[in-house]
């Protein structure tokens, strides 16, 4: 483990541990109402990634901002959205964080500066100039961070945003979650350089790769890089080397990789490795695990429970909300 974590007291390893668990359980969960077709559309579960966005809140303050991916049920359970309205979301139901109309792609909520949940790969780093740029002009002291994968490093506005993020000298964190296939294509055939976090020299910013299956490792990196914004220095580049353990989505046959690959993965698993850590500390005490786990096993049903109970959006309102002056408030 990191030597950051010779520092890591009792009280922030169970708050890590319970986070990740927390995401681990919602979305195993949604697996299965997916499957059951309560869910429908796309679902593009995080599983193997929770230490990415578990690592990242940790720095960030209620004043900044979060723009994330169509992959981001973890980093919205990670930002403090409660999982009732979540899941209600993700079985389109009225008291969803949307009225259901977003579903599992397109999570929005405003109390927690959560601006998406963004289909379009690398949709969502153009937004987090615009936001970023917001915050500057109003001069208010917020970092806005912006989660996109590797696959995104592909696109045009991957460029021109971190051309302009560098310009400009936005507070921008950008968080690349580079788990290694896009949706199925080996990084090495699709980039020249396949290590992203080089790119951020070619726009004069910082940038910086971490192991992204140690939540800690990822925090320590965070808080350096978001002090650092905070102090005038400009956007930042940091690339988290993760692996998702399930398929790209549920219609993903994954011929692209071995099912022995996956599993040498799964020795990674940032759960377990902070559960080990814990125990070798000392931080984990009798049956705090046992503990942990009916906790966060009873929120998620009990989210299920209430999402089943929800309703749905009268067919005669479908129509409102599309233009801004009907937006609620």
């Amino acid at each position: 483990m990191s030597e950051a974590k010779v520092h890591l007291d009792r009280a922030h390893g169970l708050k890590l541990l319970r986070e990740m668990m927390r995401i681990r359980a919602f979305e195993a969960r949604c697996a299965e109402l997916y499957q059951a077709e309560k869910i429908r559309g796309f679902l593009h579960l995080y599983d193997g990634q929770e230490a990415v966005a578990v690592g990242i809140m940790q720095a960030l303050e209620p004043r900044d901002a979060v723009i994330a991916t169509y992959r981001e049920h973890g980093q919205a359970l990670a930002r403090g959205i409660a999982m009732r309205p979540l899941m209600a979301e993700m079985l389109g139901k009225l008291e969803g964080t949307c009225r259901g109309r977003g579903g599992s792609m397109h999570i929005f909520d405003r109390a927690t500066r959560f601006y998406g949940g963004n289909a379009i790969v690398g949709g969502g780093l153009p937004l987090s100039l615009g936001v970023a740029l917001a915050d500057a002009m109003q001069k208010r002291d917020a970092v806005t961070a912006c989660f996109f994968g590797e696959g995104a490093a592909d696109e045009g506005e991957f460029h021109e945003s971190l051309n302009l993020a560098s310009l400009w000298r936005l507070p921008v964190l950008f968080v690349c979650e580079n788990n290694r296939y896009s949706m199925g294509t080996p990084l090495g055939v699709a980039e020249a350089e396949p290590e992203i976090w080089r790119k951020a020299a070619g726009y004069r910013m910082g940038g910086e790769a971490v192991d992204g299956m140690d939540v800690v490792a990822v925090e320590v990196a965070a808080r350096r890089a978001v002090a650092r914004i905070r102090q005038g220095g400009g956007p930042h580049l940091l690339e988290c080397l993760t692996y998702r353990f399930r398929a790209h989505s549920m219609f993903d046959a994954q011929l692209y990789r071995t099912k022995e690959e996956v599993a040498s993965w799964r020795e990674r698993d940032p759960i377990v490795r902070l559960q080990r850590w814990l125990e070798q500390a000392g931080h984990l005490h009798g049956d705090d695990l046992a503990v942990l786990g009916a906790e966060v096993a009873a929120e998620v049903e009990d989210a299920v429970a209430f999402a089943e109970a929800g309703t749905l959006e009268p067919v005669e309102e479908l129509e409102r909300f599309v233009t801004m002056d009907e937006v609620p408030s």
